[in-house]
């Protein structure tokens, strides 16, 4: 009978004997069979052509591998323990590397240097087609706009850097003293990271655009942008890992999706704001600012360059600098020993006179023990957490003895390099500012060497490095001389979600 299983598979065999001698049949039956050996010769050669650097399995037939981890929110933690499994240079996709050699990733940075970023930054434009500094694979159109850049961020074109940075540190002690100061008889717990969050888009929005957003001030999310861009960008990062995905969202079938200026709420309403600015600036009847923005217009950004380039600063600006001082200030509390020897360093400058009010960053720098922890803060979690892959020159190059070819794209693994045993120590994982004290001065240059590299390097070194060390060398001086900060639930002190940063939720 048809419903049984013998009288089942004979019919399906009878009826696939059929096909076969319909012509119609074969041509399918061929076409479906040479699409697979197509299929598995591809795979065979994409594997073999990295095959001779280790790595998980399926992460050299596939980036699901990648995907999956970055998906997760722990893409850094899964490529370190790659790299302690595997080795050095560990494969993590099947045109993708990791390395943890600090050597090799300054040499890929340097110069001139003929690596170039690879096509995952496509997903940090902001606008489908239009580049930011940080999305721009160009090099030399990248050095062009850099060059242009480079000094709105000092203090000689930038007069008023750090005055505007104690501006915003004194309005943020103000929030915390009349809104959240704990005593014996009240408790008022804060949400130090979003405070600092709000700190920092001020600071940055006020040096991009000559005023500050207002956050501190509302105590409020403006626009929902910190809301919005915690699942808007993880998602976007998750992408990165696919270009040709990222294509197909910056096309014209997607465009209706993407954030827009005309937005209320979010980042689209960031370029807005971002837009409405720079176009003040640039009117005929504009007078020019010794700030940021009137630097980039000085030296010749347009008002698309400057509109684009000033949101960057705010969006990448804030972040960052808010993750590295959360962390830091979390590490302090997890570490007690290090919190009091922090604590006594600024109470004896107070008293000596060495630290004024605000504390000049000059003063700041002398100050051996917070140098010690800004260093060690900035390495025991890198704010920047990104594959950041660079893209091998078509000619290929050598690393570790393997000849890797032209067009592969080689990332970074920040928390294998800068939790290196051979660099910093056996207890490498272990936040101890004192080992930046206790070491020899060479042993201290080469860990500077290599924190260092939170910054980046060479062409793609970071031009809001200054900024960041003022905020980073006024902030815990200012806070400890006035506060003292205990964690409220020392069982869940933060989240961290890890995309290109780490941001603490």
């Amino acid at each position: 009978m048809g419903n049984e299983p013998g009288g089942f598979s004979a019919g399906l065999l009878r009826d696939a004997l059929q096909n076969l001698s319909n012509p119609s049949g074969t041509v399918l039956l061929t076409a479906v069979i040479g699409l697979m050996v197509l299929f598995v010769a591809d795979s065979l050669r994409v594997w073999y052509r990295l095959s001779h650097v280790p790595g998980p399995f399926w992460a050299a037939f596939s980036k699901a591998w990648m995907v999956r981890q970055s998906f997760k929110g722990r893409q850094p933690y899964a490529i370190q323990e790659a790299n302690e499994k595997y080795g050095s240079l560990v494969r993590i996709g099947p045109n993708e590397l990791a390395t943890d050699d600090p050597k090799l990733l300054r040499r890929m940075m340097a110069s001139r240097s003929s690596y170039s970023r690879g096509p995952w930054y496509n997903a940090l434009r902001f606008e489908p087609g239009k580049d930011n500094l940080f999305s721009m694979r160009d090099d030399d159109a990248h050095t062009k706009l850099r060059n242009k850049m480079a000094a709105g961020y000092s203090g000689k074109e930038n007069e008023s850097l750090e005055r505007t940075i104690d501006t915003h540190i004194a309005r943020l002690i103000t929030l915390l003293e009349t809104k959240y100061l704990s005593t014996e008889q009240e408790y008022h717990p804060v949400d130090f990271a979003q405070k600092i969050q709000y700190f920092t888009l001020d600071v940055i929005s006020d040096l991009a655009f000559g005023q500050p957003f207002g956050y501190v001030e509302q105590d409020d999310d403006v626009f929902d942008f910190i809301k919005i861009t915690r699942s808007f960008f993880p998602v976007t990062l998750v992408m990165a890992n696919i270009p040709s995905l990222v294509s197909l969202l910056h096309s014209r079938l997607f465009n209706g999706l993407l954030p827009k200026e005309s937005d209320k709420l979010g980042f689209g309403a960031f370029i807005g704001v971002a837009n409405k600015k720079v176009a003040e600036r640039f009117a005929t009847d504009a007078v020019a600012h010794p700030d940021m923005l009137g630097s980039f217009i000085r030296h010749g950004l347009s008002q698309e360059e400057a509109s684009r380039e000033s949101l960057l600063n705010v969006v990448a600006g804030s972040d960052t600098s808010a993750t590295t001082i959360r962390l830091i200030m979390l590490s302090l509390l997890s570490n007690p020993v290090a919190y009091r020897k922090l604590q006594s360093e600024i109470d004896d400058g107070i008293k000596d006179g060495t630290i004024s009010s605000p504390v000049t960053d000059a003063e700041s720098r002398k100050l051996r023990y917070l140098q010690a922890t800004l260093q060690e803060g900035l390495r025991i979690k890198a704010p920047a957490a990104g594959p950041l892959f660079k893209e091998v020159p078509k000619q290929g190059d050598y690393i570790d003895g393997k000849f890797i070819p032209g067009g592969t794209q080689i990332g970074t693994s920040p928390f294998s390099i800068y939790h290196s045993k051979e660099i910093f120590g056996q207890d490498a994982n272990l936040f101890l500012p004192e080992r930046w004290l206790n070491a020899d001065p060479a042993r201290v240059d080469a860990m500077s060497e290599v924190v260092n590299l939170v910054f980046s390097s060479g062409k793609y070194q970071c031009l809001g490095k200054p900024v960041a060390l003022i905020e980073l060398n006024k902030i815990f001086v200012e806070l400890l001389r006035r506060f003292d900060f205990a964690m409220a639930r020392p069982e869940k002190p933060l989240h961290i979600m890890n995309a290109v940063g780490n941001s603490p939720l």
